[in-house]
């Protein structure tokens, strides 16, 4: 684990880091951010993911969220979306498969099993190395996400059962199998066996069986994706079905973009500490 990059933000830094990953076989790069507070002690800690062609530079300079765990004593995790290098296999004619659209699974079909493991990398690599290495508090932790990423946030939080304290998303991906980017990257990560691809589906794992953890959801009402690809209603329905606490706030005007996450960040990483405080 290697530091590349520091720099001083509401007085606590943010860093970047490389490092030798085992579960993706390359090497990867993700950023922290370290409040005032871990200056003397260890915190609790929010991992974010991103969405569809993102790095971990993108929430870390369009969301605003620094600012926030400055006040609230709170490290945030920004991983990147997928492995990178020269090596990995890659679709570079698409923007929602391959590198950037690692959509947080752990893949089975060749030429993406090798290294396309995100879902092993985000929940059990790389919490591990951070543990170990940062003053970050041992398993006090909280999942939120945008898009791919939300869809991400919420699939990592219903089946590592209590490894979360809160979860929640920003315009999620909520029912994969029925979006036409789900089915793109679960048909070339998981094969053609749908019933692989529930595993991985927020909307499905719930009608599975799954623990339905209390979740906040915001939803902008002028989301382009809406309709074609994030059926939030789905998950709301499935939460109801099963007794679940699910709160999603269908924002009105707002659109799928960063704008729209800096405007409610503050809000969800409040939701956060609240659960890591508890």
């Amino acid at each position: 684990m290697k530091q590349i990059e520091s720099v001083k933000e509401f007085g606590g830094w943010l860093n970047r880091y490389e490092h030798a990953s085992a579960s993706c076989h390359c090497s990867m790069r993700f950023s922290v951010y370290l409040p005032p507070q871990a200056a003397t002690g260890k915190v609790p800690a929010v991992y974010w993911l991103s969405g569809l062609t993102c790095t971990d530079d993108n929430a870390r300079t369009k969301a605003g969220a620094q600012r926030y765990a400055a006040e609230l004593g709170l490290a945030l995790i920004f991983p990147d979306t997928s492995p990178r290098g020269d090596d990995i296999p890659d679709e570079p004619a698409r923007y929602d498969l391959g590198k950037g659209a690692g959509f947080y699974v752990n893949a089975t079909q060749a030429p993406w099993s090798t290294h396309y493991h995100m879902y092993d990398y985000v929940t059990d690599e790389l919490p591990a190395l951070i543990e170990a290495n940062l003053p970050v508090l041992p398993g006090v932790k909280s999942i939120c996400g945008h898009s791919m990423g939300g869809h991400g946030a919420l699939i990592c939080a219903l089946k590592e059962t209590n490894a979360y304290r809160s979860v929640s998303a920003f315009s999620p991906i909520c029912h994969p199998l029925k979006s036409p980017w789900g089915k793109g990257c679960f048909g070339a990560y998981l094969g053609d066996d749908v019933t692989q691809w529930k595993a991985y589906d927020a909307t499905e794992l719930i009608l599975a069986g799954a623990k339905p953890m209390a979740a906040l959801i915001d939803q902008g009402t002028n989301d382009e994706f809406l309709a074609e690809h994030l059926f939030p209603q789905d998950l709301q329905a499935a939460y109801a079905a099963r007794g679940g606490d699910l709160t999603l706030r269908m924002q009105e005007g707002y659109d799928h973009s960063y704008h729209f996450i800096a405007t409610f960040i503050g809000e969800h990483l409040a939701y956060h500490a609240k659960a890591l405080r508890g």
